[in-house]
C-alpha cells in the first residue's frame, strides 16, 4: 500500500499561474468564498491548491477565489503532474463528492464550540465557518436552562449607593444617573457596546397604571410630571449617551408606551442614524386602560452609524424565525411571582424576551449595554 503515498512538494507560485478548470462542476457561492477568506485571515493558508501538469486547478477553486478576494499575489500549490487526464478529472469529482457523505456529531460539535468560547483567541468564532445563528442553535440546549441560585443568596435585598461600580465576573454594574455621560465612560472603561437594550421611564404615573396588592413608588424622573418637550429632551440625552459608547452598526432597542411614541421617535432619530424597525410586544393579558385595556408595548429599534448591523435571524436560515411582533407573557401572566417581580421594577420585562433580542443582533461574548 506504500505505493499510494506520493512525494508531494509545495511550491509558492504567482497567482496568475494556476488556471481554473472551465468545466468545474462544483459551484461556490459568494457566501462560501467569504467564509474561506475569513478562515485564511484567521489561520493563514493551510491547504494548498492542487494543479495538474498544465497548471489547471484540480482541487481548490474556492481557495483560489478567496485568495483573489484577499488580494494575494502568490498561492501555494501541489502539482500532480504524473496523473493522467482521466485520473485528474475523476479525482476532481471524487474530492468534492466524498466530502458530502460526512455528517456532524451534534453532541461533540456542541462541546467543541462551547470550549472554543472558553479559550482566549485572537480570531472571531465565525472563522470556523459557522455563523453566529448556527452556533446559537447548537449551544441553545446548554444555555436555555435557568442559572441555579440558592434561595438564601436572594433572601436579603440588594443594597447599593450612587457611584458604586460592581464587578461581577465579566459583567460590570454601575449605580448612577443614565443622563450623565461620565457614568457611561466609567462603566464601559474604553469598550463599546455591540447592542443596547433600554427600558426608560415612560413619563406615565405608576399609580393608577400598575396594579397589585402593594403600593408602587414613582420613578425619580419622567413619571408623568414632564411636558412633551421636556420628556423628549430627557430621552434624547439618555439615548445620545448610549450612542456615544456603542459600536458602529450597533442596534439599540428602546421600550416605550404608546402614549409617548412620538417623543421616543423624535429623540431616537436625533441620537441615532437610522430607525431599523418598530417591534410590538404582545402580552398575554390586557393591563389597565380606559377606552381599551393596553395589551402591548412598543420597542423602537435604532442603529448607530452606517456600518452593517449584526443579523442572526437571516430570514430564519438558522432556525430563528422572528418577526416584529413579539409574543411574551406580561406581568399580569406571571402568576405567583407577580408581586415579587413588580417589587423589583414597575415595568418588569420577561427575561426570555430580552434574551431573544440579544440573540437576534449580537455575537456571543459581545458587550450588551442595559442603561
Amino acid at each position: 500500500m506504500e505505493d499510494i503515498l506520493r512525494k508531494l512538494k509545495i511550491e509558492i507560485v504567482p497567482i496568475s499561474k494556476p488556471r481554473p478548470y472551465r468545466q468545474n462542476a462544483r459551484k461556490h457561492s459568494r457566501r462560501q468564498i467569504d467564509k474561506i477568506a475569513a478562515s485564511m485571515r484567521a489561520f493563514g493558508w493551510v491547504v494548498p491548491i492542487v494543479v495538474d501538469a498544465k497548471n489547471t486547478i484540480v482541487t481548490g477553486h474556492a481557495r483560489f477565489e478567496a485568495a483573489k478576494q484577499l488580494g494575494l499575489k502568490h498561492v501555494p500549490v501541489i502539482s500532480v503532474h504524473d496523473m493522467s487526464d482521466a485520473q485528474v478529472r475523476a479525482y476532481r469529482l471524487a474530492d468534492n463528492r466524498t466530502a458530502e457523505d460526512a455528517d456532524w456529531d451534534s453532541d461533540l460539535l456542541r462541546i467543541e464550540l462551547a470550549e472554543l468560547y472558553e479559550i482566549e483567541t485572537d480570531f472571531e468564532i465565525t472563522a470556523t465557518g459557522f455563523e453566529i445563528g448556527e452556533i446559537d442553535l447548537f449551544l441553545g440546549d446548554a444555555t436555555d436552562r435557568e442559572d441555579e441560585v440558592a434561595d438564601s443568596d436572594l433572601a436579603d435585598p440588594a443594597v447599593s449607593q450612587i457611584g458604586d461600580l460592581w464587578l461581577l465576573g465579566k459583567h460590570r454594574l454601575l449605580c448612577g444617573d443614565a443622563l450623565v455621560p461620565e457614568n457611561y465612560r466609567r462603566l464601559m472603561d474604553g469598550e463599546r457596546a455591540e447592542i443596547a437594550v433600554t427600558d426608560p421611564p415612560y413619563n406615565v404615573r405608576i399609580g393608577g397604571n400598575v396594579s397589585g396588592r402593594r403600593e408602587r413608588g414613582e420613578f425619580v424622573m419622567a413619571s408623568g410630571e414632564m411636558s412633551t418637550s421636556a420628556f423628549e429632551v430627557f430621552l434624547k440625552t439618555s439615548l445620545s449617551n448610549i450612542a456615544s459608547v456603542s459600536k458602529p452598526g450597533a442596534l439599540v432597542f428602546v421600550f416605550m408606551d404608546w402614549r409617548h411614541l412620538s417623543e421616543a421617535l423624535a429623540a431616537g432619530c436625533e441620537a441615532f442614524d437610522e430607525l431599523k424597525n418598530l417591534c410590538v410586544w404582545v402580552k398575554g393579558n390586557g393591563g389597565m386602560g380606559s377606552l381599551y385595556r393596553s395589551q402591548h408595548e412598543l420597542v423602537l429599534v435604532f442603529k448607530r452609524g452606517k456600518a452593517p448591523h449584526i443579523n442572526n435571524i437571516a430570514l430564519g436560515a438558522h432556525g430563528r424565525n422572528r418577526t416584529n411582533v413579539w409574543h411574551y407573557p406580561g406581568v399580569n401572566s406571571f402568576g405567583a411571582g407577580r408581586e415579587e417581580a413588580l417589587a423589583s421594577h414597575p415595568t418588569v420585562k420577561p427575561v426570555a424576551m430580552i434574551a431573544d433580542a440579544i440573540l437576534d443582533a449580537s455575537k456571543r461574548g459581545g458587550i450588551v449595554l442595559d442603561p
